[in-house]
């Protein structure tokens, strides 16, 4: 991206901040001298920005270092945005309506895609064709992901719960490693290492619905709002950089992830088939996503039943900072 079209979208969103500043908000002078992020593998965003150092560039023009930490998956941002390792950690929107309701206190500011990256996977030759003949199967699954609140709607569907099965705690790579190996029947998969099975081992995906694949949420704790917005603001414009990047050099894209994960080419543009870059406002469609989401994660037990999960999500997403974007 020229230099003026970045600094234009720096100005379009610090100007939508600073309305939002009219209308009541006062947030404390910028203390940070470090903004640290997570980069995922599911977040191809992330990683353009990663390689090209952009956000090294913008950032060190007022002196403000940039440390990048790997996640593994929603489960582990979370646990980074929890444990302050990172300041902006990616997840699925579904796995932050969760923390949100474990108190972890973060906002989703930012979508940095809407991805069908997770589907029910099994070895080629399986018997297992539906859902419903997951009946006392071993399952592998990341807990507190969207591959898991994934299969919970996926039983709840076929009008089984988490009981009717045996689910098999595994992080995604060790999940799809247990599925090729014959430990487990079926794997909640994740790109990219569910693409990877797809075509390196044949591995089926038998259940799909891309509805029910929660969006990706970029989660910023909300002491870093308080005391950082404008460094909210600045993260974001190359986030934004990064996204429309990504869309006008799909080749580029491409090899960025396969580099970053260590995947074939083919097994990259498969995940990146299933990844929708095209927009990046957080608002009403994603509340709406994850309060779906949350009403069967509830009926699971795994949101308590006196939790009001309209009042979680509301509470999660902030559309201030990415106003600017809407319709870019």
């Amino acid at each position: 991206m020229r230099t003026q079209t970045f600094v234009a979208a720096l100005a379009a969103l610090s100007f939508a901040f600073v309305a939002a500043l009219a209308a009541g908000t006062t947030p404390a002078q910028a203390q940070a001298k470090k903004v640290r992020l997570d980069y995922a593998y599911y977040n191809p965003v992330s990683l353009v920005l990663k390689e090209n150092g952009w956000l090294e560039q913008e950032l060190g023009k007022t002196g403000i270092a940039v440390e990048w930490v790997l996640s593994q998956g929603s489960n582990k941002s979370l646990e980074y945005l929890n444990g302050r390792s990172v300041d902006f950690g990616s997840t699925a929107g579904a796995a932050a309506l969760i923390a949100r309701a474990n108190g972890i206190p973060i906002k989703g500011v930012y979508i940095y895609s809407k991805p069908e990256w997770t589907a029910l996977v099994t070895q080629a030759h399986s018997t297992i064709k539906s859902v419903s003949d997951l009946k006392g199967k071993r399952i592998a699954v990341t807990r507190g992901t969207d591959p898991y609140i994934f299969l919970l709607r996926a039983l709840d569907k076929a009008s089984l719960t988490d009981k009717d099965v045996k689910i098999v705690l595994l992080q995604h790579p060790d999940g799809k490693t247990a599925l090729e190996r014959g430990d487990v029947d079926a794997w909640a998969g994740l790109d990219p290492f569910m693409a990877q099975t797809e075509l390196e081992q044949n591995s089926r995906l038998f259940f799909r619905d891309a509805d029910a694949n929660t969006y990706g949420f970029l989660n910023v704790r909300e002491d870093f709002i308080a005391e950082n917005p404008d460094l909210v603001v600045r993260v974001l414009a190359v986030y934004e950089r990064g996204r429309k990047w990504a869309l006008a050099h799909p080749a580029e894209l491409r090899a960025i992830l396969a580099k970053a994960a260590k995947l074939s080419d083919p097994v990259a543009a498969r995940q990146l088939e299933r990844t929708d870059l095209t927009k990046s406002a957080i608002g009403d469609v994603h509340r709406d996503a994850i309060i779906a989401a949350g009403i069967v994660l509830q009926k699971s037990g795994v949101i308590p039943a006196t939790a009001d999960v309209k009042a979680l999500a509301a509470a999660l997403i902030e559309p201030r900072f990415s106003a600017a974007f809407a319709g870019h």
